[in-house]
């Protein structure tokens, strides 16, 4: 936590985060265009916020793209100011709107996400790899489906109401490193369906898990629509396998 705050103790960094937010993805060029400062000046800059984990990043040929990674900074309000805030439920939950092209393809190196997210858990391979594989345990965390069912690799998000939330097919997996699925929202019609890839990697005793999101039809903001899906879900997956409590990170039932 100490890194977080000494990365947000300098307003170019500051800057850098709010541009992130603007446009995610960025490359270097990009960015260095944004400051008065030189080239080396911004890629110091950039090195102590992707320390802290509050950018990651995803190289394309030649060139490095910067994501803002607000996981970190939901942490801290989780742990000092959440606790004391009534949430609107006004506000949708998820707004994603996304688009799966012709035959699904597998995102590789020639491909940039649209979207990014990092979080570290201390848990084993093993646990994470069933948290995000068994629906019984997905279940036990979903911000807003507490039941999931599996069938044949695909996985169906039930609502409290019995709706369905999402559908999300298995594409393709590396056991215990790597899923890529669908992502087919259900929660209204004409809502196209788009990709999400979860990177798991060992690190001594945690675990860090990389979410990517492809073929996102408009730019993602942070704090809403997919951006704040996302943030819900790891926190709720974070939470479940550290202390084993089962946390659902549910706006509308926070605001209750």
């Amino acid at each position: 936590m100490d890194a977080i705050f000494k990365a947000l103790n300098d307003p170019a960094r500051r800057d850098l985060l709010d541009s992130l937010r603007q446009k995610n993805g960025q490359s270097l060029s990009e960015l260095e265009a944004q400051l008065d400062m030189t080239r080396f000046g911004v890629m110091k800059h950039l090195k102590v916020l992707e320390d802290a984990s509050l950018i990651v990043t995803r190289k394309k040929g030649r060139f490095k793209y910067h994501y803002l990674n607000a996981l970190p900074l939901q942490e801290v309000i989780d742990r000092w100011i959440d606790p004391f805030l009534a949430k609107p439920a006004a506000r949708a939950v998820i707004d994603l709107k996304s688009q799966l092209e012709g035959t699904a393809r597998m995102p590789g190196t020639d491909t940039k996400p649209d979207f990014m997210m990092q979080t570290y858990i201390r848990c084993s391979q093993d646990a994470l790899w069933d948290a995000l594989t068994d629906p019984a345990k997905m279940s036990d965390y979903h911000f807003m489906c507490p039941k999931i069912t599996e069938e044949d690799g695909t996985y169906t998000y039930h609502t409290p109401d019995g709706g369905t939330m999402l559908v999300a097919r298995t594409l393709r997996t590396d056991p215990k490193s790597r899923i890529e699925a669908t992502f087919e929202p259900k929660w209204e019609p004409g809502i196209p369906a788009s990709q999400s890839v979860f990177l798991i990697a060992v690190e001594g005793p945690n675990c860090r898990l990389t979410v990517e999101h492809y073929d996102l039809a408009f730019p993602v903001v942070q704090g809403e629509g997919v951006a704040d899906g996302w943030d819900r879900w790891a926190s709720g997956l974070k939470t479940y396998l550290e202390t084993g409590q089962s946390v659902r990170f549910n706006e509308m039932e926070a605001a209750q």
